[in-house]
Order: structure tokens, then C-alpha cells, then sequence
């Protein structure tokens, strides 16, 4: 037997492909006796599994599927300000535990294990550019718990089967879900609860982006457009306000038989529904206006009102959406769009360089006044902006920043920014809590540098009878305990088989019609005495079929697109089950 493991590498859908890997067909196939093939992966679509079975020339091979949920995982995406101090304040109360970094780029990992060994923790780090030695050392302290805490690039972890990993966070977005899920899935394998966190920034796009442009494989191996697709898999999962495991599960063309899994970020948030129509009107509205030919900084940039030399020579200043969203941060902006795409309102066009155009949908809100609504705090500005700080505390702040450049023989800008200056003028912040909220004062420059400037502030304040405020900090997401199970599908099923019709125990219940039906089809997937029959259209079987061969089921939206308008998502999943049992 050839057995290939990490086949995923295999196919250029692959989220790791590797082009040496496309020589092991042609090595089996120049053997006198073709042995029996077997291929193992733990992330791999639809597509990447029919990939893999062409590539190897497998005929009617057995396939296996044990199943992507991972119950005991919890996932959640963060939106910090301060990545530094997110990763301080989680390992301030998990110190004991192991758990892995992960980051994007070398130069993360070295700085973050840099300040982590000072602080006293007991780290470990992990990258390509160390040497095989350093490397097994690293990785053996790891395992045998000589640390607890590994920060370390994708680089890390293949192979490794470390079952008491109590956290994996991702201090950087990766590049494709596929990606996250395999890294993800390194915690909790001795099954006990782990939690799974993601910390989101725009700039990791850039950085994906950046990546995908230069990853050393030719470019004549290597489907940008795949790539790119991939990238914009993953920002949408981290910018979705719906369950995450259903969207990670469908993505791997499960059927996820609920609407929410009760143990991740999104689901077990207490943040309200907030109403965004307006706000989401007035960026469709200037995306049109500005003819669907321009990226999301541009038409930022417009909403946001900008004095920019570009949008003055383009009359974009004389647009009525021009600064019509000045009352926000470009980054907040910004994530409106994100998630304005993420509902599929709007659509990234191209690769390297992508557009904002409207889907259909975008007209319901438009001239239709359908509501949008997202899980999430909406923060407008605060009223004292940068531009109220307090001058004659930034002149003092200054001139302290000289003596202490001079004295060290550093750049003023190396001690700490005008930007970080003006906003200790803003806030007078005259705690360490405080201050560690400051843009550009980490727990390094904090330790060298913090004390003098608290010390100037707090005299500052006391000699002008000045009442400080507490910095405005973005607003976490809280965390309630988890409700005791109840087998809710059961009870759905109960009243079914009692007669009562989809629509009437969904107004009983409280709940949504898709979630009675993603009830009963749990039943019927079963092998329950679940009938259907009346709420299935029959003659769009063939149609659904075709499209499931052609697409695959990874995600259902894309299966909707691409059949007839009267096909219904309950048709879709049912057929779906069908499609697997016939399979």
C-alpha cells in the first residue's frame, strides 16, 4: 500500500498545495504493479476530495468521511485595538495552561516571544527560519510541557498530536479557512472544552494578499482567483454576526442541523440587534454613485468625507454621500462594508486590486426598505477627537520625550508617537490601565517609559484641577454560561409526528421556520419517520443533483444562485441528504 498523508496537498484547491506532491501519482503509476492507494486529509472540500481522487487516478474508491464538528471547540472572532494587550490580558489568567500562538510572518513571532520571555512567561517559539536543532528543542519543550505557551508561524504543528491544548489563539488572520480549521483544531483533542480565538484586523488582509502574491510557487501552478476566493472565505467568516460553527461546517459541505451551536463567540454574545438600515443605504447609495468601479478605501474615504487630492479631482467631494458618514472611524466604515458583503449586499470584484459592486439584493434595501441588521456595537466617535487635545499637556508630554531621547540616544518616535502624545493630552490617562489603552504604549514601553509620563500627567492634572476621563475602549463581547442542553429537535419532532405543520410549530416554539425544518431534517437524516413529502418540490430533483455535482454542497448560497428562483433551502438540504445517502 501508498498511503499519502496531508493529501490536501495534492490539488491546487488545496488550502497547502505543494507542487512536488503532484509527482507521487506519476511514481505509483511507473511501479510494475500498482499498489493499493489510500490518501488521508483532516480539511479538504468537496472539490479538493474529487481533486485528489482524479490526481491519484483512484477508481470507485471507498471514502470515508468522519465529520468536521468539533462540539468542544469554542470559536470566536475578536475585534481588538490592541492585539498586544489582548494577548496580555488572556494570558494573565491562563498562564497555566497550554496553548499555541499563532502568527502570520516571522517577525510577529520573534517580537511576541521577545516580550512574553520578559514579562517571565514560559514560552516557546517556532518558525522556518530557525535551525533544525533550535526547532526539535523548541517543539520537544512544547509537548513534554517544559512550556506551556508556543508562539510560532504555520510552520508549527503538523503531525503534532499534543492532546491538552487548552487555547489556540490566531494573532493574524490566515489565509483560508482551511488553514484555521487544521490550526484551530490542535486544541482539545483529549476532548475536554478549548477555546478557539481569532483576532481580526484589516491589515492582515493586506498581509494575506501580500502572501498569496509571493508564495515562492510559480505562477504558472498557482489559481490566483482560487486563492483570492479563499481569502475572501475567511474575512467573511470573520466578519459574519451568524453562528461560526455552522458557517465553518458548510463550509466543509456538512449540514449543519442548527441555526445556532450555543458554544461560540457569535452565539453565546448578549450584544443586541442593532438596526443598520439607514447606515447601510447610505454606503449602497454611494457605492452606485461612484459608478461600482472603486475599492473600499475609496469609497471610505468618500463616506468618510476626505480633503484627499484624489477625490477632489474626481468631484467625488460634490457626491450627496459625500461625508454623509463623518460621525464614524474609517475603520468602523470599513467593517459596515465588510459585512455588507458577508450578507452578499455587496460583492468584491477582482483579485489584487478588487471593486465594490451591488448584488440584486442591495436593491431590496435600496428602494424596498428591507432591514439590515447586525449582532454588534456600532461605535460612533467620541466627542472629544484628537483634534480637542489638550496642547500645553502634549508640549510638556514632548519635551519630556526629548530628555529621555536624548538621555538613551533614540529617536524621539522610537519612545512613543505624536499620535500617542496627543491622545495622553486627550484622555490624561494617570493609571497603567489607563495608559496600556494608549495607541503605541505597550507593556515594553510601558515598563521603560510609562511611570515618567504618568507621574507628568497626574502633576498635570492636580495643578489644573482637571477631572480625567477613562480612555474610550472598543467594547468587548460578553460572554454568558451556557444554557443546560435540551434536546430541542426532539421536541420539534414530537409535534410533528402529533400532526402539526411546520409554520404552526415554529409560532409555537418561537422560532424560526429554517430552524424547524433543520430540526426535522436531523430526524430524517436519521433515519426517522420524517415525511416531507408535502413541503418538497419533486421536480427540482435532476436540477439540484447537477448542481450539487457541479458545485459540490459547500455552501448553500452558491447551490441557491445557480437553480431555479422557486427552489427553497429545505428542498436544497433535503436532497442533499439524498445525494449522500445515494453517493
Amino acid at each position: 500500500m501508498v498511503t499519502i498523508d496531508e493529501a490536501h496537498c495534492i490539488s491546487q484547491w488545496g488550502h497547502d498545495f505543494r507542487p512536488t506532491y503532484r509527482e507521487i501519482a506519476n511514481v505509483i503509476s511507473n511501479l510494475k504493479t500498482r499498489p493499493i492507494v489510500s490518501a488521508f486529509t483532516a480539511t479538504a472540500t468537496d472539490i479538493v476530495r474529487n481533486d485528489i481522487i482524479d490526481l491519484l487516478h483512484l477508481e470507485n474508491p471507498y471514502v470515508l468521511t468522519t465529520g468536521f464538528d468539533r462540539s468542544n471547540l469554542n470559536f470566536s472572532v475578536e475585534y481588538p485595538s490592541n492585539r498586544r494587550k489582548f494577548v496580555l490580558d488572556f494570558l494573565k489568567k491562563n498562564s497555566d495552561i497550554s496553548g499555541i500562538i499563532y502568527c502570520l510572518t516571522r517577525k510577529t513571532v520573534i517580537s511576541l516571544f521577545d516580550e512574553l520571555s520578559a514579562l517571565g512567561y514560559n514560552v516557546s517559539k517556532y518558525h522556518g527560519g530557525m535551525s533544525e536543532s533550535d526547532r526539535t528543542k523548541s517543539q520537544e519543550d512544547f509537548i513534554y510541557d517544559r512550556t506551556t505557551i508556543m508562539v510560532a508561524t504555520n510552520a508549527f504543528g503538523m503531525g503534532i498530536d499534543k492532546s491538552n491544548i487548552r487555547y489556540v489563539i490566531h494573532y493574524n488572520m490566515p489565509k483560508d479557512l482551511e488553514s484555521y480549521y487544521q490550526e484551530a483544531g490542535r486544541a482539545g483533542r483529549d476532548g475536554d472544552s478549548a477555546r478557539c480565538i481569532l483576532l481580526f484586523s484589516r491589515a492582515d488582509i493586506v498581509t494575506n494578499k501580500f502572501l498569496i502574491e509571493h508564495s515562492g510557487i510559480p505562477s504558472s501552478k498557482i489559481n490566483y482567483n482560487m486563492e483570492y476566493s479563499k481569502l475572501n472565505d475567511i474575512v467573511d467568516y470573520c466578519n459574519t454576526d451568524t453562528c461560526l460553527r455552522k458557517y465553518i461546517l458548510e463550509y466543509f459541505g456538512e449540514i449543519p442541523l442548527f441555526d445556532n451551536c450555543n458554544n461560540c463567540g457569535n452565539c453565546l454574545s448578549e450584544i443586541e440587534t442593532t438596526d443598520i438600515t439607514v447606515d447601510a443605504k447610505k454606503i449602497l447609495s454611494c457605492i452606485k454613485r461612484m459608478n461600482e468601479k472603486f475599492g473600499i478605501g475609496l469609497v471610505t474615504d468618500v463616506l468618510k468625507g476626505s480633503n484627499s487630492f484624489k477625490i477632489k479631482s474626481m468631484k467625488f467631494d460634490t457626491l450627496s454621500t459625500y461625508g454623509i458618514m463623518r460621525e464614524y472611524s474609517k475603520n468602523t466604515i470599513k467593517d459596515l462594508i465588510y459585512f455588507l458583503i458577508t450578507e452578499s449586499y455587496v460583492e468584491l470584484v477582482g483579485n489584487q486590486y478588487p471593486i465594490l459592486k451591488l448584488t440584486p439584493n442591495a436593491s431590496n434595501v435600496l428602494f424596498n426598505d428591507e432591514k439590515v441588521t447586525i449582532k454588534r456595537k456600532i461605535e460612533k466617535l467620541p466627542e472629544k477627537i484628537e483634534s480637542d487635545y489638550d496642547t500645553r499637556l502634549f508640549d510638556l508630554l514632548r519635551n519630556i520625550r526629548k530628555d529621555i531621547s536624548v538621555e538613551n540616544k533614540v529617536p524621539p518616535f522610537i519612545i512613543f508617537s505624536d499620535v500617542s502624545l496627543k491622545q495622553m493630552a486627550t484622555y490624561y490617562p494617570i493609571t497603567k490601565e489607563n495608559m496600556l489603552n494608549i495607541n503605541g504604549v505597550g507593556s515594553l514601553k510601558f515598563e521603560k517609559y510609562g511611570d515618567v509620563f504618568i507621574e507628568a500627567i497626574n502633576n498635570y492634572v492636580l495643578e489644573n484641577d482637571i477631572k480625567p476621563q477613562d480612555f474610550i475602549v472598543q467594547p468587548k463581547r460578553i460572554k454568558k454560561a451556557s444554557a443546560p442542553k435540551v434536546d430541542t429537535a426532539a421536541i420539534t419532532y414530537d409535534l410533528f409526528k402529533k400532526g402539526k405543520t411546520i409554520k404552526d410549530i415554529a409560532e409555537e416554539r418561537g422560532l424560526k421556520v429554517s430552524t424547524i425544518e433543520g430540526h426535522l431534517l436531523k430526524y430524517y437524516e436519521m433515519g426517522k419517520d420524517v415525511n416531507l413529502t408535502n413541503y418538497i418540490h419533486p421536480n427540482f430533483k435532476d436540477d439540484i443533483y447537477n448542481a450539487i455535482k457541479t458545485h459540490g454542497y459547500t455552501k448553500l448560497r452558491v447551490l441557491k444562485d445557480a437553480l431555479p428562483e422557486d427552489v427553497t433551502y429545505l428542498d436544497i438540504k433535503y436532497y442533499i441528504i439524498e445525494y449522500q445517502k445515494n453517493a
